[in-house]
């Protein structure tokens, strides 16, 4: 079973045992997720449901893996006639969500 859920202004195409990185979340390592905004639920070879635009009562659940940052971004501006160097960098946070189960 697969399901596409929207989270953070993202979608992630999701299977049972999935891991991944999503928006920072404010939940804490062993919290479950639910993820109410499902797209579409699959679960075999012709069995679709597409929502318009959401799946009426389908959700799906995970657990919170881990809460970090990503590696670091690095932004270089520079004006070539005045030699103006500017340095910055960016480190993404992100929750990491393990799927446990698809409910259609």
């Amino acid at each position: 079973m697969i399901a596409v859920i929207k989270t953070g202004g993202k979608q992630y195409k999701v299977a049972p045992g999935d891991k991944i990185k999503i928006e920072k979340l404010d939940k804490k390592v062993g919290d479950s997720a639910v993820f109410d905004a499902v797209l579409l639920v699959s679960g075999g070879d012709n069995d679709a449901r597409i929502g318009d635009p959401l799946v009426v009562g389908a959700k799906v659940i995970g657990k919170v893996v881990d809460q970090s940052k990503d590696k670091k971004v690095i932004i270089l501006k520079y004006k070539p006639k005045t030699r103006q160097k500017t340095k910055t960098g960016h480190r993404q946070p992100y929750t990491e969500v393990e799927i446990e189960k698809i409910e259609a």
